[in-house]
């Protein structure tokens, strides 16, 4: 959440940067009941500022034994007054706190201006895509053709936007997982957690999933909780409410988790195959750090995620994300996109996120500097490191044979048992 101290320096900034994220206007409300806050709170002061007057006049009056009684009649009346006052700061305060948490955050200065995805800037390639001499097939045909994807049972089971991973299948997804966990921890230094898949809604506000995309959210029945959509939820809010000290900073943390979303308004995107799922796995990696030096973890953390495409061979590109394309919680995205010869093109497969101090609001999470001065929120960053299935997806179609065999990329070979080749 933004800090309104900051808003009401700065309106015409803010109202810029937030019409930069195609939402024109979207402080007024905001400026309004924070001039009705100050209002009230000056009048407040005032009566206060009487009733202690007053009361004061009162206990001089008692001593000069003279009746009090129409003094302290009117110091109860003003009690009343400034009681029907709070509930109405109380109401203001509530509205306002409302229009905060739907008001994304601020791009960085770095980030490029646009409306959506065409004003995003494509920074570095990796790798050639491959030139087949024949006619490549998408993972879609691929892996029901070599009976490790089933995606009629999985409709059976769950409905559309399932997959069921047999065989080969089964032991890839398993071994991509383990792979970048190993990775992430043995090279980059992450610790590994194994969080709750369930999550209270204070968790989901305290990342930015909440109020506003609650309906791509699945809430479990009954309860005040949801699955995760990200592992990103869990690992960020292990500290919340929480003052950590900058000598323990940063904090680097890594997680498998299977996430779930509703997917709510995609329809007829990516329909077909493994790509958007409602459930799905990923590892994903978070960091905890000191606000001066967030810019330089974002680097490092993309740098983390694309090393493991680089250790599997797939070719990808990394993309800066325009202010209009952006997540919610996002001062500065990266996108890497893997090639997909099924489609083309690169298709998004991680995003790596500095959500500088606006998540670490939501969730109170500060830290005490070692410079002695006040405490200071803390800068989360997060990004997937990578997504599971669409590596999987990746893989069968980067490295499919003309026989409709699959080669098995190198670095995964230990943990398939030795196998090189997924065939039929």
């Amino acid at each position: 959440m933004l800090d309104a101290k900051m808003i009401r320096a700065n309106p015409e900034m803010v109202e810029a940067a937030l019409q930069n994220r195609n939402l024109p206007g979207a402080l007024q409300n905001f400026l309004t009941l924070d001039e009705q806050r100050r209002n009230i709170l000056g009048q407040v002061e005032e009566i206060k500022k009487f009733r202690n007057q007053a009361s004061q006049e009162v206990g001089k009056l008692k001593k000069q034994g003279l009746n009090p009684e129409e003094l302290m009649e009117k110091v109860r009346l003003v009690g009343q007054e400034i009681k029907e006052l709070d509930e109405k700061l109380n109401q203001v305060e509530a509205d306002i706190e409302k229009i905060l948490l739907n008001i994304p955050n601020i791009p960085h200065s770095s980030v490029p201006i646009g409306i959506d995805e065409k004003s995003n800037l494509e920074m570095r390639r990796w790798g050639e895509p491959r030139k087949f001499d024949f006619e490549p097939l998408a993972h879609w045909d691929i892996g029901p053709n070599l009976d490790i994807l089933d995606f009629e049972r999985a409709a059976k089971l769950s409905g559309a936007r399932f997959t069921v991973y047999k065989g080969w299948g089964a032991r890839l997804e398993r071994a991509v997982i383990n792979f970048f966990l190993d990775i992430h921890t043995g090279k980059h230094g992450y610790q590994e957690i194994f969080p709750p898949f369930m999550v209270t809604a204070d968790c989901m506000l305290g990342t930015g999933q909440l109020p506003k995309f609650a309906d791509d959210m699945f809430k479990i029945e009954g309860r005040d909780m949801y699955m995760v959509p990200t592992a990103e939820v869990p690992l960020t809010n292990l500290y919340r409410e929480e003052i950590l000290e900058e000598k323990d900073l940063p904090r680097y943390m890594t997680a498998y988790t299977a996430c779930f979303r509703a997917e709510a308004g995609s329809h007829g995107r990516d329909t077909r195959g493994i790509i958007r799922q409602h459930q799905f796995n990923k590892v994903e990696l978070v960091k905890i750090v000191a606000a001066d030096s967030s810019y330089e973890e974002l680097e490092k953390l993309t740098s983390d995620a694309e090393a493991v495409l680089q250790l599997l061979g797939l070719p990808y590109r990394v993309i800066l994300l325009s202010s209009g394309d952006m997540g919610f919680s996002s001062a500065k995205t990266y996108d890497l996109e893997v090639w997909m010869p099924s489609y083309n093109e690169y298709k998004e497969i991680s995003s790596c996120s500095n959500c500088e101090e606006f998540q670490a609001r939501r969730a109170n999470i500060r830290y005490r500097p070692l410079s002695k001065e006040k405490i200071k929120y803390v800068h989360t960053l997060n990004g997937s490191g990578v997504a599971i299935g669409r590596t999987v997806a990746a893989i069968l179609e980067n490295y499919q044979q003309e026989d409709g065999s699959v080669i098995i990329p190198e670095v995964l070979r230990p943990y398939m048992g030795g196998l090189v080749k997924i065939e039929k």
